[in-house]
């Protein structure tokens, strides 16, 4: 079967919503289970999402979960700040993905063509997470 390396990213009580957002923008299956369909219903985090997995038709694969209020060594909450999900592709899809994800984020490096040839640009979603693409050139 081989190997896969695939973000998961951690959010804050609104990963439902994030996931949602980016079946939206990408298209694709995508499945949620809470804590409380994996066998804690009586937990406070009963509706936080445990597992969020969006796969999309260009073979894009998105994991996420909701980070437990107390989970005990684990490091605060702090979206975006250490990892920046990578788009990379001479897909005209990829234009559009950048304009839905940027509505309500920041542009920090719009679209544009770069010095290495190619179009690169940078946003933080209205979810706090980081997104980097680069449209090869044809």
């Amino acid at each position: 079967m081989g190997s896969q390396l695939n973000p998961c990213i951690t959010f804050n009580g609104n990963a439902r919503q994030a996931m949602e957002f980016y079946r939206d923008v990408f298209g694709g299956d995508l499945e949620v289970g809470t804590v409380a369909d994996f066998g804690s219903p009586d937990s406070a985090d009963g509706d936080r999402v445990m597992h969020a997995r969006l796969d999309t038709a260009a073979g894009y694969t998105l994991m996420a979960w909701d980070i437990p209020d107390d989970r005990p060594g684990h490091p605060p909450y702090r979206p975006g700040n250490n990892v920046a999900v990578f788009l990379d592709g001479d897909d005209d899809e990829l234009r559009d993905c950048f304009e839905k994800l940027s509505v309500g984020g920041t542009v920090t490096l719009p679209l544009a063509k770069q010095v290495w040839g190619d179009e690169a640009g940078s946003l933080v979603d209205r979810f706090g997470i980081s997104w980097m693409f680069n449209l090869t050139s044809r």
